[in-house]
């Protein structure tokens, strides 16, 4: 079964924005309801988020046979963390906080075989349990998983230029958070410091012909607006738990509403379009509408 890499490479060869989301939850079966909503992508997070390593396994195995792409974002940028994921077969590693040239040379090693790179052989699902011969799999490790790093840190925007010079990186995803907190303002992501660095750094990637992208926020559209005309590859946007909450509340509101306004109307007689018949609280159809507002802007 293919990681569905391709899709995204296709995507990108048109301009097309590519967009995910983000999984922390345990259970694959979030991973099958997020890619039910049409992302081309799902970030499994084991950096910030309690996901052991059959968890992430399980979440590849659901994302890649609901014909999306999985990307998992390692804990740190260590050949051992990293080399059990590689197995898996996923279509894009994330390393963060690189902040040097040689971390970077380090993050495309451990993706890598000898003489190019330091990985031990010993694939799993990566070639679908041995039915692909070793040498034509060898050659796909060339090109795969997609090698990505993040750009979160001051240092990492000061040395970006050598870090792009670095052969087997595919792309850089920008953190605004952690960044903002390299230069004393964090939170501050629209902060007129940080939002110079932020063109700055897409205005670089775009110098080197690099796929880029930053992790957002929906409820602050600005910034979505923001990286879409900086010429953003794909976005990383919400998380399971924030669109769990964002839907829960709508639903809540807007029944409570309701409730207390108390409706003189006949049931059944209103215009459904100004909500007196709540069809539409469901995270499928709320990350739709964000998809859609973002396809709209890019026409």
């Amino acid at each position: 079964m293919s990681n569905n890499l391709s899709k995204i490479k296709n995507k990108i060869s048109k301009k097309e924005l590519i967009l995910g989301t983000l999984v922390s939850f345990s259970d694959p079966i979030v991973s099958e309801v997020l890619c039910s909503c049409g992302f081309d992508f799902i970030w499994i997070d084991s950096e910030h988020q309690p996901l052991d390593k059959k968890d992430i396994d399980l979440h590849i195995m659901t994302v890649k046979g609901a014909g999306a792409a999985p990307f998992v974002r390692v804990p740190w940028n260590d050949p051992v963390l990293v080399k059990p994921i590689l197995e898996m077969g996923p279509a894009g590693i994330i390393f963060p906080f690189i902040k040097t040239v040689d971390e970077a040379k380090l993050a495309v090693a451990s993706c890598k075989y000898p003489p190019e790179g330091i990985r031990g052989y010993g694939p799993r699902r990566a070639n679908r349990f041995s039915s692909i011969s070793k040498d034509k799999y060898i050659e796909i490790a060339k090109v795969e998983p997609w090698i990505i790093v993040i750009i979160e840190h001051i240092d990492a925007v000061n040395n970006l230029k050598e870090i792009l010079k670095v052969d087997g990186i595919n792309s850089i995803v920008v953190g605004p958070e952690d960044l903002s907190g390299s230069i004393g303002l964090l939170g501050q992501t629209r902060h007129p410091e940080l939002i110079k660095l932020l063109d700055k750094i897409a205005e670089t990637c775009r110098d080197f012909k690099m796929p880029f992208a930053a992790g957002l926020s929906t409820t602050v559209m600005k910034d979505i607006e923001d990286w879409v005309q900086r010429g953003a590859s794909w976005l990383l946007l919400d998380n399971d738990f924030s669109s769990l909450l964002f839907a829960g509340k709508k639903a809540y509101t807007d029944v409570k509403t309701i409730s207390e306004t108390g409706s003189k109307k006949t049931p059944g007689t209103g215009d459904k379009s100004k909500g007196d018949i709540l069809t539409n609280n469901h995270i499928e159809v709320i990350v739709e509408e964000i998809m859609n507002k973002l396809r709209k802007k890019l026409k």
